[in-house]
C-alpha cells in the first residue's frame, strides 16, 4: 500500500519546511510513503526547499495556473508514481499532520473512497464569525447540491483512492473542494468525513481577496456543479416559478373574461403567455442539457479506461 502526500505550493518557502517536518514518515496499514509538490509557478525558493528536503516528486508550472489546476496535476502526478491512496495538504501547515493517519483510516478500512477533513471550525480563533458562519452556509449548499453529509465542505486535508482520483475532473480555475464532493456525490463514490485538527495560521489566505469574492465564487461554482450533474432538476426548479406565475394570470384573465368580457385585461393576457413561454424553453432546455450530461457520463468513463490505462501498464 503506497500512499503519497501531495501539496499544492505557490511562494511557500517560508512555511513549507515547517509543513514537509510535520509529516508522517510511518503509519500502520501503508507500506511506502511519498511526498509530492505541485510548484504552481513560484518566483522564491519553494521548489530549493522542497528538494533540500528530499521530496520525492515536483510537478512544476512555469506560470501561476491556480489551486485548482494544481491539484489536479498532482493528481495526476500521484497516480503516475504508484499512489494507492492520495492525500491532500495545504503547504501553510493549516492542517495537524498527525491526523492523515486518522484522515485515510476509513480507506483502510475499506469504508470510504474519498474523506473529508472537518476542522473544528466553532473553535477557530483564526475564523471571524462572519467567515465562520459562511463557511457553514456554504457546506450545507455543498451537502444539498451532491446528496453527501460532509460537514466542512471547503476543507482542502483531504485523502482519497487511486480509484476515486480517476473519476475526479475539475472545470472551474478557483478551487477544487467544492466541486470534487458534489461530482463525487452524484457519481456515488463512497465519501465520509473524520474530526482533524489545525494548526495556528502561519499566513493569511491566498485563495480569495476578500469575503463577498470568496462567496461569489463558491455560489458559481456549486450552480455550475449541480447543473452539470442534475442538469433536468436544476432547470425544472427554475422553470416552475414563470410557468406557476402566468398560470395564475392567465386564470385570472379567464375569470375576467367570463365576468366582465376580457375587456381592458390582454395586457395580462400577453403576460401570461410570456412567462409559460419563459418556463416551458427553460425546461426544454433541461432536456437538453439532461441528454448533454448522458454524453458526459460517457466520456468521464473513456477518460477513467484510459487513465487505467496510462497508469496501470
Amino acid at each position: 500500500m503506497k500512499l503519497i502526500i501531495q501539496i499544492p505550493c505557490y511562494n511557500e518557502e517560508e512555511t513549507l519546511k515547517v509543513t514537509l517536518d510535520a509529516l508522517p514518515k510511518k503509519i500502520a496499514g501503508v507500506d511506502e510513503i511519498e511526498y509530492l509538490i505541485i510548484n504552481d509557478g513560484s518566483t522564491d525558493n519553494t521548489v530549493k526547499v522542497a528538494k533540500e528536503w528530499g521530496v520525492h516528486h515536483i510537478v512544476s508550472f512555469p506560470k501561476n495556473k491556480g489551486l485548482a489546476r494544481g491539484f489536479m496535476a498532482g493528481i495526476d502526478g500521484c497516480l503516475k508514481n504508484g499512489a494507492d491512496i492520495i492525500v491532500n495538504t495545504d503547504a501553510d501547515n493549516q492542517y495537524c499532520a498527525d491526523d492523515i493517519e486518522t484522515l485515510i483510516k476509513p480507506i483502510l478500512d475499506g469504508k470510504a473512497e474519498m474523506v473529508i477533513g472537518e476542522r473544528p471550525i466553532a473553535e477557530t480563533e483564526d475564523f471571524s464569525w462572519l467567515k465562520k458562519k459562511l463557511q457553514r452556509m456554504g457546506s450545507w449548499a455543498v451537502r444539498l447540491a451532491s446528496g453527501t453529509d460532509i460537514p466542512d465542505a471547503p476543507s482542502g486535508f483531504r485523502a482519497m483512492t487511486a480509484d476515486c482520483a480517476m473519476h475526479l475532473n475539475v472545470i472551474n480555475d478557483y478551487t477544487y473542494t467544492l466541486e470534487t464532493i458534489v461530482q463525487a456525490g452524484r457519481d456515488h463514490i463512497a465519501v465520509t468525513s473524520v474530526p482533524i485538527r489545525t494548526n495556528g495560521e502561519l499566513r493569511p489566505s491566498r485563495l480569495f481577496k476578500g469575503m463577498w469574492s470568496y462567496i461569489k465564487k463558491s455560489i458559481v461554482i456549486i450552480l455550475r456543479a449541480y447543473m452539470m450533474y442534475q442538469p433536468l432538476k436544476f432547470f425544472t426548479y427554475v422553470s416552475l416559478p414563470p410557468i406557476l406565475v402566468g398560470l395564475g394570470i392567465g386564470i385570472r384573465f379567464i375569470y375576467y373574461l367570463i365576468t366582465a368580457g376580457g375587456a381592458g385585461h390582454i395586457q395580462s393576457l400577453i403576460l401570461a403567455c410570456t412567462l409559460i413561454i419563459i418556463g416551458f424553453l427553460t425546461f426544454m432546455i433541461g432536456l437538453v442539457a439532461d441528454l448533454l450530461s448522458c454524453n458526459r457520463k460517457i466520456l468521464s468513463d473513456t477518460q477513467v479506461r484510459m487513465r487505467m490505462t496510462q497508469y496501470y501498464k
